[in-house]
């Protein structure tokens, strides 16, 4: 696509038409004086005579070229602003070390809880087409991982560099709500969604998650709660004094009565997983979620074409120069 910067610039041309007109009808006296028209009624004119304005003609092609130069024309390379269904999201992800939990399998090999949300919500995003997708992670404090987007390579690069255990330890809901929220507050879209994913009980942070869910409730947006594992004894890993790595059982609890809660006050849903199909088809649930109308705004990259008229130009200004103080020149 061909576009000029400045397009006022080239009202200039319609001036070079009136120079030329001025300048061809301006009469200067002879350089010689004639006694009697008989003297040189006969004389028939030269080519040099015939050509004596392409000098002036070379002078308006020139100011016409540098003026469309000035106009700054450029190439449009890139430009993206499209209109499409989606839905703001959220994704909240538990990363206290609870999560390192080894009661999972995926595609055969024992994994914790954490590597198999990573896996499944990769696979979600995956599906997802025109969404803006975001992300939170918490443990005993919230920090934005991502914020809403529809790069999802760049989101989960992202997502890849989230480890257990770069945030204090503890269960922080509530704030990871707030964030979330935070996030979502100015979204124009019909369908604001937080997917809260724990496998714990909120014990840090200075906000309640009632507290937060109500301020999602006033902000119209809905949060889906997933709660990760089973209740009770699970397999954690550790490292004996010969290095090599041993589970002990340990009690990890679930408070599944406030998950339901701040689902039920948000318009929600509930999700219990326990093993590695239940969380796949928990996310695929959430995938058909109502769908409302986005706008995407991307960017315009240019290419800058104006030296295609400025160096034609200045050739001819050069030429003009030439033949004027040349072939053309003319005698006081």
């Amino acid at each position: 696509m061909f576009a000029f910067r400045y397009p006022l610039v080239l009202f200039f041309i319609l001036l070079v038409p009136v120079l030329v007109v001025i300048l061809r009808t301006r009469r200067s006296d002879p350089a010689f004086t004639f006694p009697s028209r008989t003297l040189v009624e006969g004389l028939r004119p030269t080519l040099r005579a015939r050509l004596r304005l392409v000098p002036l003609f070379l002078r308006a092609a020139a100011l016409v070229l540098l003026i469309m130069a000035l106009a700054r024309p450029q190439s449009v390379l890139e430009g993206t602003k499209t209109v499409s269904e989606g839905v703001d999201i959220v994704l909240a992800l538990d990363t206290s070390t609870s999560m390192l939990a080894e009661d999972f399998t995926l595609r055969g090999v024992r994994v914790n809880r954490f590597d198999l949300v990573r896996d499944v919500v990769k696979e979600f995003v995956r599906k997802r087409k025109d969404d803006r997708i975001g992300m939170v992670a918490f443990a005993a404090r919230a920090y934005t991982v991502c914020p809403l987007t529809t790069d999802y390579s760049w989101l989960n690069e992202n997502l890849d560099r989230v480890t257990v255990g770069m945030i204090e330890d503890g269960t922080a809901i509530g704030s990871a709500l707030a964030s979330s929220c935070n996030r979502l507050r100015t979204s124009k879209t019909k369908s604001k969604i937080i997917i809260l994913l724990t496998d714990g009980v909120s014990n840090a942070g200075s906000i309640s998650p009632t507290m937060a869910a109500e301020a999602a409730k006033s902000l119209g947006i809905k949060i889906y709660t997933i709660c990760v594992g089973r209740k009770g004894l699970s397999p954690y890993p550790f490292r004996d004094p010969y290095g090599r790595k041993v589970y002990q059982n340990i009690p990890i609890e679930i408070d599944e009565e406030v998950l339901k809660k701040i689902a039920s006050v948000t318009g929600g849903k509930y999700y219990l997983a326990t093993d590695t199909e239940t969380l796949r088809k928990i996310y695929e649930d959430i995938n058909r979620l109502e769908k409302s109308v986005i706008e995407h705004f991307g960017y315009k990259e240019y290419s800058e074409l104006f030296y295609y008229f400025l160096i034609p130009g200045l050739i001819l200004i050069l030429l003009e120069i030439l033949l004027a103080n040349t072939v053309f020149m003319r005698v006081p």
